[in-house]
C-alpha cells in the first residue's frame, strides 16, 4: 500500500476526515437532539460539502464518490442552505480516472443523531488505478469524532490510532482484557489476536443479519453478538481489541467500507467477502453488500462457518 501512495495520501485522508468529524461534533452541539431528521440532514450535507471542498481544492484532479453525491440524495437539505448537493463525478469520468477518493461523510447517521451515542464515524479513502489496469486501496482514515480518535494508514505501509482530542478521558480498551489507559497521541495500530474460546463478532444495532445468528449457533468457539452503530466503528472496534470480528451481509455500499477496510488491511486483518473474495472498488455499481474483517487466525473458522450456514438458509 505504501509504495502506491504518496505520504501526503495517508496524510491527507487523516486530516479531512478529523476535519469533518470536528465539524460533526460542532452541528451537533448547534443543533442540539430534539429534531432527529434535521440533525441528521445536516451533518450529512454539511461534512460532505466540506469534504467535496477540500478534495477539489488539494486534488483538483481526482475524481469523487461520496454516499451525498448521489441523485438519490439531491433532495436532502441542511439547516440554512437550500442548495442541492455537490454532486459525485460522473460515473464515465470516474471509471477511467487514476485516483478516485470514495467517501462516506457520517457514516452511522442514526447514531449520530442520538444523544450520548459514539458509534459513528467519517470514512476517508483513496482508490488509484494499477499498471495492470485495475487498482486498490492506495490509503484511508476512519476518524471517530465522539471518542476522540482517528485510525489511518500511514507512510510505513502499516496503520495508526491518533488521537484527535488529547482531553478525552480513557477512550478505549488497549486490548482485550486490558485496562482502559490512555494512548499516546499516536501508535502502531495492529490488529490484536482473540482470546482462545469465544469469539466477540460486531453485528447492526437495528439489523443483524439471520445469516450472523446462524453463524453463531452453528461454530466453536462460542460467540457473542455485539450490537455496534456504524460499519466504521464496528471494524474499528475490531481493530481496537474491542470485539474480534465484524461480518455483515445486509446490504452496503462501496463507502460503507472502503476507508475501514483500507486501514484494517493495513493493520494486518482479513477484510473480505463473505465468501472469502477479494473486496473491489471503484466498480460501476457501486454496492458491496457484505464483509468479513477479523484477525488472520480467526478467517478460516469464520469463512467455513459463513459458507455451511449460508447454504442452509431459505
Amino acid at each position: 500500500m505504501t509504495e502506491e501512495a504518496a505520504v501526503d495520501d495517508h496524510a491527507l485522508a487523516a486530516e479531512l476526515a478529523a476535519a469533518a468529524g470536528r465539524l460533526l461534533l460542532d452541528v451537533r452541539e448547534e443543533l442540539g437532539f430534539a429534531d432527529a431528521r434535521t440533525l441528521k440532514d445536516t451533518g450529512d450535507l454539511r461534512a460532505h460539502e466540506y469534504l467535496m471542498a477540500a478534495l477539489a481544492e488539494r486534488c483538483p484532479g481526482d475524481a469523487v464518490l461520496s454516499e451525498e453525491g448521489r441523485s438519490s440524495a439531491a433532495g436532502k437539505r441542511s439547516r440554512g442552505d437550500d442548495r442541492s448537493p455537490t454532486r459525485n463525478t460522473a460515473d464515465a469520468e470516474r471509471l477511467t480516472a487514476d485516483r478516485v477518493w470514495i467517501i462516506d461523510p457520517l457514516d452511522g447517521t442514526r447514531e449520530f443523531s442520538e444523544e450520548g451515542r459514539r458509534d459513528w464515524a467519517v470514512h476517508v479513502a483513496l482508490w488509484r488505478r494499477d499498471p495492470s489496469g485495475g487498482g486498490r486501496l492506495a490509503a484511508g482514515a476512519v476518524a471517530l469524532p465522539a471518542q476522540g480518535l482517528t485510525l489511518r494508514t500511514d507512510a510505513t505501509g502499516g496503520a495508526s490510532l491518533v488521537r484527535t482530542d488529547a482531553g478525552e478521558p480513557d477512550p478505549v480498551t488497549a486490548g482485550p482484557g486490558a485496562s482502559r489507559s490512555r494512548l499516546p497521541r499516536e501508535a502502531p495500530l495492529h490488529v490484536p489476536a482473540p482470546d482462545a474460546g469465544k469469539l466477540r463478532i460486531a453485528v447492526s444495532r437495528t439489523r443483524p443479519p439471520e445469516l450472523v445468528r446462524r453463524l453463531a449457533g452453528g461454530i466453536e468457539p462460542e460467540v457473542e453478538l455485539v450490537p455496534i452503530g456504524s460499519a466504521g466503528a464496528k471494524i474499528s472496534a475490531v481493530l481496537l481489541g474491542e470485539v474480534d470480528a465484524y461480518v455483515h451481509a445486509g446490504g452496503q455500499y462501496e463507502w460503507d467500507s472502503a476507508a475501514p477496510a483500507a486501514v484494517a488491511l493495513a493493520a494486518g486483518a482479513h477484510a473480505s467477502r463473505i465468501d472469502g473474495a477479494a473486496l473491489e472498488y471503484n466498480q460501476k455499481d457501486p454496492r458491496l453488500p457484505d464483509i468479513l474483517v477479523c484477525h488472520p487466525v480467526s478467517a478460516s473458522t469464520l469463512l467455513t462457518g459463513i459458507r455451511e450456514v449460508s447454504g442452509a438458509l431459505p
